[in-house]
């Protein structure tokens, strides 16, 4: 699954950097640069070609982008972010490196039965009290698979969620600060949740 998703980016990473984000993508990107304290230490993992990287970074804060695709990587690195090729399911950092988390439309790329593994891998990578971004499309229905119409070759899998399955499986590894849903430009179903790893007891 994991070759095929980085053959599917590796080929579209030229124009998935020249999109413009949509105003809703921009005000939640916002409302999570608002909950960081100055200077702190943010991974965005599924970082693309680090449009979002490059913002966090411009806003002060130390920024790691992490990405499977080598070619997403080097659009990365030519925006002047340290960036590595890495996957989800492989977060080669030292326990509690980051302050924060950002997740934007990655996970629902994340299979079910991985899922529980990517987010203790994430929350070993925080910080106590860091906090986590998560952004995906879903919410109406539980499905897994390739979508038949995906404009990317080979097509991508996906793994859309309900409310309740994404909470279930993020409240297994942290608190929740914030959840909402959006309704997106295109039609699509957002659902917007912010985490917090639990300090020690």
């Amino acid at each position: 699954m994991l070759g095929s998703l980085r053959e599917a980016y590796d080929a579209r990473a030229a124009w998935r950097d020249g999109l413009v984000k949509e105003p809703w993508k921009l005000a939640e990107r916002q409302a999570f640069r608002d909950r960081l304290a100055p200077g702190a230490r943010l991974l965005e993992i599924g970082a693309g070609t680090g449009q979002d990287s490059a913002y966090f970074q411009q806003e002060g804060f130390a920024v790691v982008a992490a990405d499977l695709s080598p070619v997403m990587v080097d659009h990365c690195r030519a925006k002047g972010i340290e960036a590595h090729v890495m996957d989800f399911l492989q977060l080669n950092f030292p326990a509690s490196s980051f302050d924060a988390v950002f997740a934007m439309n990655c996970l629902l790329h994340v299979p079910n039965h991985d899922l529980p593994a990517v987010l203790a891998a994430i929350r070993a990578v925080l910080c106590p009290g860091g906090l986590f971004f998560v952004g995906v499309y879903g919410g109406n229905e539980s499905a897994e698979g390739p979508i038949d119409d995906d404009e990317h070759v080979p097509p991508r899998f996906f793994s859309w969620r309900t409310d309740e399955q994404l909470l279930g499986f993020a409240t297994a590894w942290f608190d929740v600060v914030d959840f909402h849903p959006v309704d997106t430009d295109r039609g699509h179903r957002f659902q917007s949740l912010t985490l917090r790893r639990p300090d020690p007891e």
